[in-house]
């Protein structure tokens, strides 16, 4: 990687989840004489809670900065001095996005053009965007919500007049063991004896924390402005994460919950016609007039066109993970100790 943030000041919303701790951790090693790494997050205790992990007298370049994304004024504020901008604040609970839509819009769509407007305003030469695979046709709210921010990044590059300033969207699936997902919910209900189970046939795409900091880490380096990257990652099946944790547990079937899919999706089959295959990585490149044209960004990256009709779905994905996989992934990325 040919990456160099030394000297760089970067700027993480939603910096205290999942996410954001691990980008930090990871930049911090990398990259010991980052100038600046400022976390914005509206949470002061989680903040507070971060700050004994990764405090300012030991990590000088470290800043905590309380705001939110919806907040234009104070977005901008922080932007101040700021080189690049990684945008992982969303809300992101589905059952909860249902209930509250228009929190759930305020944050995840005004938040991602406050986001814009800052980097515009404030000399910002980069931004990645987080998305996720709900985005692809979407049936919840949480998804359409990321699929106007996806657009929204990706306009962007529209906008930047004469600045060299890059707006690109890294797009990826459900991260092993992060807040709120399956896996932590499954170590907890299996002390109960029985692992509820919305559908036995629902899949999901897996990916780590490191991956998708090596994935944000990629677009950094690597994007021309535009792109949302996404990741060739394993789907595993709902049952054999509850098998994989709780091998002697009862699964009950519990039905799926609103705004839920069977399966996911990351590129759909219309996305197919602007989707550069790579080695590690899909791109999905605008479709609008740009500064370069697909021919050239396969030439660049020794791509090539996807075949017409090509779709990325985790229900028919070629790579799986098996119960013992699973096992793995969750002593390696969620606890160490882990035994069923």
């Amino acid at each position: 990687m040919n990456l160099d943030l030394n000297h760089k000041s970067i700027l993480v919303t939603g910096g205290t989840g999942s996410f954001g701790k691990k980008f930090v951790e990871t930049i911090l090693q990398l990259y010991p004489d980052i100038k600046r790494l400022v976390i914005y997050s509206r949470d002061e205790l989680k903040q507070f809670e971060m700050a004994q992990i990764f405090p300012h007298q030991k990590y000088k370049a470290i800043r905590y900065f309380i705001g939110d994304v919806r907040d234009a004024e104070r977005m901008r504020r922080a932007c101040e001095g700021i080189d690049i901008i990684v945008h992982a604040a969303a809300l992101k609970q589905v059952p909860a996005a249902e209930y509250n839509p228009m929190e759930c819009i305020k944050t995840n769509i005004f938040g991602a053009e406050n986001v814009i407007n800052a980097a515009l305003d404030c000399g910002v030469s980069e931004v990645v965007a987080l998305s996720t695979d709900k985005a692809a046709a979407p049936i919840n709210l949480y998804g359409a919500t990321k699929l106007c921010s996806d657009k929204l990044f990706v306009a962007a590059n529209n906008m930047k007049g004469s600045r060299t300033l890059k707006f690109s969207v890294v797009r990826y699936g459900n991260v092993i063991g992060s807040r709120g997902s399956v896996v932590p919910f499954f170590l907890n209900k299996r002390k109960d004896g029985v692992l509820p189970i919305t559908h036995p046939d629902m899949t999901r795409f897996n990916i780590s924390l490191e991956e998708g900091v090596d994935l944000v880490l990629y677009a950094l380096e690597h994007a021309w402005g535009g792109e949302i990257f996404v990741p060739k990652i394993p789907s595993y099946k709902i049952t054999d994460v509850a098998t994989a944790i709780g091998p002697n547990c009862d699964q009950e079937i519990v039905g799926i919950r609103p705004g839920e899919k069977l399966h996911e999706e990351m590129i759909t089959e219309t996305d197919s016609l602007s989707t550069i295959e790579l080695d590690k990585y899909y791109v999905i490149v605008p479709q609008m007039p740009n500064k370069w044209t697909a021919e050239e960004y396969m030439e660049a990256f020794k791509g090539k066109m996807v075949e017409p009709g090509f779709k990325y779905n985790s229900g028919t994905n070629h790579d799986w993970l098996t119960p013992e996989q699973i096992r793995e992934q969750i002593r390696l990325h969620v606890d160490p100790n882990f035994t069923v």
